[in-house]
């Protein structure tokens, strides 16, 4: 079991006596990357900000690495490398000057880690060029060499492929899973992209209204949503037969939907066959996260956060 390197429990945060955060709890393991998603104004910025100590919960835990964020902040934050919204940099110096101006605000960093952290990222060939010549996708990165400089155990990025187009988006995802693998680093992500998220994290929470409504594996929660597509005839009998089974939905075309059970679905279509019905076709739908979060967050296609 991987050890636990973030630990949030029951944090609430109450604004003008709004309360913004419900009580929400999760964790983050050693080495995996987890994604964390909610629509406007669901509370997820705001439980980024508690955790990287912008502003202050009102009740509850955070804990770094076993350092509570209240009673031990420097300790908990020399833990933690996070971009929260877009890197700050500075274009007219070098990639190089950059992260020697940022080290400097840092214990122990020399110029061997600041080596490392620019192979880490891939920037070795451009990284003492000005960095407003870089790509978004490389100012990402080299905001991403600034954070790992202190050798942190959990990375929080907000948005981090915000505005890259497809191959870099790619690129991005490629290169956060090889943090997570190879350096051991517990990744939080925000993200928008719900098809990246599907693609990149191994857990996922899902939060809406200040409140987290699941935590869970992404393909657990993809699994646990997947179907099968029946077209029968005739339709009537068909339906009542596996009314009598299993929980059935009315799709259109003739078609109807019952959840995928791979070991009942032989012993239902033995009994549709018994009853004269015939099984024109079967399908095996499988759910994408964009689905299930709309469901889950009963949005019908809002923005999210």
């Amino acid at each position: 079991m991987s050890a636990t390197t973030l630990s949030v429990r029951n944090l609430t945060k109450t604004i003008k006596k709004h309360k913004i955060i419900n009580g929400i709890s999760f964790e983050l393991k050693a080495g995996e990357v987890f994604g964390f998603l909610g629509p406007n104004g669901a509370g997820k910025t705001t439980t980024i900000r508690m955790i990287v100590g912008l502003i202050k919960p009102t009740s509850g835990t955070i804990e770094i690495c076993g350092y509570d964020v209240k009673k031990n902040f420097t300790k908990a934050m020399a833990n933690l490398g996070c971009i929260v919204e877009n890197p700050e940099l500075y274009p007219y110096l070098s990639g190089t000057d950059n992260l020697l101006h940022f080290a400097r605000m840092l214990p122990a960093v020399d110029n061997k880690r600041i080596a490392e952290v620019v192979d880490m990222v891939k920037l070795t060939e451009r990284i003492d060029d000005k960095v407003k010549t870089y790509s978004l996708g490389m100012r990402q990165r080299l905001g991403i060499a600034q954070a790992l400089l202190n050798r942190p155990k959990v990375l929080i990025l907000d948005e981090p492929t915000n505005g890259l187009d497809p191959a870099g988006i790619r690129e991005m995802r490629v290169f956060i899973r090889e943090l997570a693998e190879n350096e051991g680093l517990s990744v939080l992500v925000s993200s928008h992209l719900l098809s990246e998220i599907q693609l990149l994290c191994d857990r996922v929470a899902i939060i809406t209204k200040g409140n987290i409504i699941t935590v869970d594996t992404v393909e657990s929660l993809l699994s646990s949503q997947e179907q099968a597509i029946w077209h029968l005839e005739p339709y009537l009998k068909g339906r009542e037969i596996l009314e009598g089974l299993t929980e059935v939905t009315t799709l259109e075309d003739g078609y109807m939907a019952t959840p995928y059970d791979f070991t009942q679905i032989p012993m239902w279509n033995a009994a549709l066959v018994h009853a004269g019905v015939q099984v024109l076709q079967l399908n095996r739908k499988l759910p994408v996260l964009e689905d299930l979060f709309l469901q889950l967050t009963d949005t019908g296609g809002a923005h999210i956060e």
